[in-house]
This record gives structure tokens, C-alpha cells and sequence, in this order.
């Protein structure tokens, strides 16, 4: 037997789907507008930022980024077109390849990220009301360790 929502978490989802939605297509026309690149690239760019060396496999980018692989992948061939992004090859395994943030890329970043912070705050945070902050964190916390352990179709 289906188990319905209620009529108050029918109005939650719609409300949550419809924000999620105009945020992200707003925080993605932004970054396009003012930096020239996708939000989806600016995010592989962050994590690239954020690894060790700068580098990620392209399976470690998967991981982080919820796009299919082969998009994955022709999203880093537009970064390697750009000169944001280097591809390089594991000195252990010289069949494995790893994606390398570049000085432009991280000049883009760098610049991006004052746009994407500005975005989030005014978009979001600004909305959040300091009492809120931490119920919002724990919530979203457990929506996304519960999601992890779903198989994605990725």
C-alpha cells in the first residue's frame, strides 16, 4: 500500500523542490554571466582545489560532483580546452589518469568563488535565521548521509 504524504509534507516538498530548483539555476546563470563557466565546472574546480596536489582522479571528481560519467568527462574536456584544468598521468599506474587544476584555473576559481559566496549568502544564508543555522546543518546532514548509501544510476 502507497504511503501518501500528508498535505502539510506535500507543501514542503513542493516548496523544497521549487527553491532548490531557481537556487541552482540562478547560482549556475551567475557563473556563467560573470566568470564564463557552468556551475558544475566551477565545482569540479573546487574540488580539484581542495586535493592534494591539485589533482583528482576522475573517478575521486565523480564522487563529489552527481553528474553522469560521461558528462564528467566532456566537462573536463572543456576545462583542458580552457586551460583551467591539465590532464595527468599516475606515475604508478601509467594507465590512470588524473585531472589537474592549472595557475589560470585557479585564478578562475579564485574569482568565482567571491561571486559564488555573495550568491549563497544572499540567496540563502540571508534567509536562514541565525536560531535556524544548526537545525538546517543537521538536517540536511542526515538527507545526505541517508542519500549516500542509495545506488545512483551515475
Amino acid at each position: 500500500m502507497t504511503r501518501w504524504l500528508t498535505e502539510t509534507e506535500q507543501v514542503a516538498w513542493r516548496y523544497f523542490i521549487d527553491g532548490v530548483h531557481r537556487l541552482l539555476e540562478h547560482l549556475d546563470q551567475s557563473m556563467q554571466d560573470n566568470h564564463g563557466i557552468p556551475l558544475t565546472d566551477f565545482e569540479i574546480l573546487v574540488h580539484l582545489s581542495e586535493a592534494p596536489g591539485g589533482r583528482l582522479r576522475m573517478a575521486e571528481i565523480a564522487d563529489h560532483v552527481l553528474i553522469s560519467r560521461s558528462r564528467l568527462t566532456y566537462r573536463v574536456d572543456r576545462l583542458v580546452e580552457a586551460g583551467l584544468v591539465v590532464r595527468t598521468k599516475d606515475e604508478v599506474d601509467k594507465r590512470g589518469l588524473f585531472a589537474k587544476i592549472t595557475k589560470k584555473g585557479t585564478s578562475l576559481l579564485e574569482q568565482a568563488a567571491a561571486t559564488h559566496v555573495e550568491d549563497v549568502q544572499s540567496h540563502l544564508m540571508d534567509h536562514i535565521g541565525d536560531d535556524e543555522l544548526q537545525t538546517f546543518s543537521d538536517m540536511w546532514r542526515s538527507v545526505a548521509d541517508h542519500s549516500a548509501t542509495l545506488r545512483l544510476p551515475f
